[in-house]
């Protein structure tokens, strides 16, 4: 063992304990035990058994125990933005794709080759920048993979400047913060704006957050350590305080975390201020999208100064792989091409071939490429994809990398239209683009919405 350091060897990790002993011990409370001197025994914490406790002092560590249950903050409503509440809808569990025969692969093939029609296939490229993120981005100190993000974040802010939504009083949530670096850049941004709140939603503890070195009293940075399906934006004490506009906005927010931020803006939070209803928008049918304006004009009208506006969302989207047919906004959208449960789980698997599912069969360009997204970009989000997906002899035998990239692309963009859908029938104008390079991110798209133009509140000063 390392000196100073505990002398228990893990086997698991195959070498010593690394923790710093009480002086006088060899061993960490944790490997107490081992010490032949000490005859108190130390067993798992019932509330989590990756730690132990002395069995003498169990009562005493459960109420300071970190995976305690703690009192539920007042935005917490259980399932608020779950959507589909008909468990006999929900699918059961499906084969993995590697375990379809060749007939039934291509049978989902065509399925999705007739679903796309009509679809736009190419997105605009909307690669902008932003003034704010300049001294950054020519800063030499600065690595490749810190540079991918820096241009990722300025296209983010150019896009949502061209949309008018960098702008003062309002509120920018955002989804998946993480570090709360997009909220950092968008506060450089609006260094000169008055009347700013940020709201950083995110379930995990977070570590080298940077959002607590914000200390200008122009804007406000409030954490909500909540998971987004159980969030409610009109019950956060500032929202409640303030009714300030809400702009939602997120940068890779992974796979089904992006249907429940839209079902949160657009349902649980867009509501009027003085109760008169809490429940979602009533769905419309693809043929009514377009009296959307105009049946709702009238009323937002009337009640402009009640009511708790959504002025924007921008979210740059991510890990498809990672959805979920319960919480997916665009339902109806897959149900009127013909398609339903079973299709979207499949769907959603083969999605990741558009980015990661080419790393096992295909040469040595396709493999570090893939692996250099996966490290310097999203991270953990595709290292969680199984192999068995994307490398199986039943795919090698059917499909070449090309072929399968390119069903990879039509499964998210099939997926993404149904939010475009889902979000056009709620009165937004909505769009997919591009907002960076394969070579920067192969999860290049960003989602953009905004009211219809006779919707769009007044910023509260």
């Amino acid at each position: 063992p390392v000196p100073g350091r505990c002398a228990y060897f893990v086997g698991r990790k195959k070498r010593f304990c690394k923790m710093i002993p009480a002086p006088g011990r060899r061993f960490c409370g944790e490997h107490g035990q081992q010490e032949e001197e000490s005859d108190r025994k130390r067993i798992p914490c019932p509330l989590d058994p990756k730690h132990t406790v002395y069995e003498d002092q169990l009562q005493k560590h459960l109420k300071k125990c970190n995976s305690r249950e703690k009192p539920k903050p007042v935005y917490f409503v259980q399932d608020i933005n779950a959507g589909l509440k008909d468990v006999a809808e929900i699918p059961e569990k499906q084969v993995p794709i590697s375990s379809l025969s060749k007939g039934e692969l291509e049978n989902l093939i065509i399925k999705l080759k007739n679903a796309s029609n009509g679809l736009e296939l190419h997105l605009e490229e909307q690669i902008l920048s932003h003034q704010a993120l300049q001294e950054a981005l020519n800063d030499p100190k600065n690595g490749e993979s810190a540079f991918k993000h820096l241009k990722q974040q300025a296209s983010i802010l150019g896009n949502m400047e061209k949309l008018h939504l960098l702008g003062p009083g309002r509120c920018f949530v955002e989804f998946g913060a993480g570090r709360g670096k997009l909220s950092h850049w968008v506060d450089v941004a609006l260094q000169n704006v008055d009347n700013v709140q940020f709201l950083l939603v995110e379930r995990a503890t977070t570590r080298f957050k940077v959002d607590g070195k914000h200390k200008r009293r122009n804007s406000v940075f409030e954490r909500l350590q909540v998971d987004i399906q159980h969030l409610c934006l009109n019950k956060v004490p500032i929202l409640e305080k303030k009714k300030l506009p809400v702009v939602g906005i997120g940068k890779h927010l992974c796979g089904a975390a992006t249907d429940l931020a839209l079902r949160c803006l657009v349902e649980s939070y867009t509501t009027c201020s003085d109760g008169q209803s809490e429940e979602p928008a009533p769905k419309r049918s693809r043929n009514d999208k377009t009296e959307v304006a105009s049946n709702n004009s009238a009323d937002n009208e009337s009640n402009k100064d009640d009511c708790k506006p959504v002025a924007g969302i921008v979210i740059a989207l991510c890990c498809h792989h990672k959805c979920d047919w319960t919480h997916y906004v665009g339902r109806e959208f897959f149900k009127s091409v013909g398609l339903g449960p079973v299709e979207f789980h499949y769907f959603q698997r083969m999605s990741s071939w558009a980015t990661c599912g080419m790393q096992e069969t295909t040469t040595k360009a396709s493999t570090s490429e893939g692996s250099e997204d996966q490290t310097n970009d999203t991270e953990e989000h595709e290292q969680t994809f199984s192999k068995t997906e994307s490398g199986s002899d039943t795919l090698q035998g059917i499909l070449t990398v090309e072929e399968r990239k390119e069903i990879g692309c039509l499964c998210k963009l099939l997926i993404d239209r149904g939010r475009i859908e889902y979000l056009q029938q709620r009165g937004y104008k909505a769009a997919l683009q591009y907002y960076t390079e394969s070579a920067v991110s192969l999860e290049n798209v960003l989602l953009t919405a905004v009211p219809s133009p006779s919707l769009i509140p007044e910023p509260t000063t």
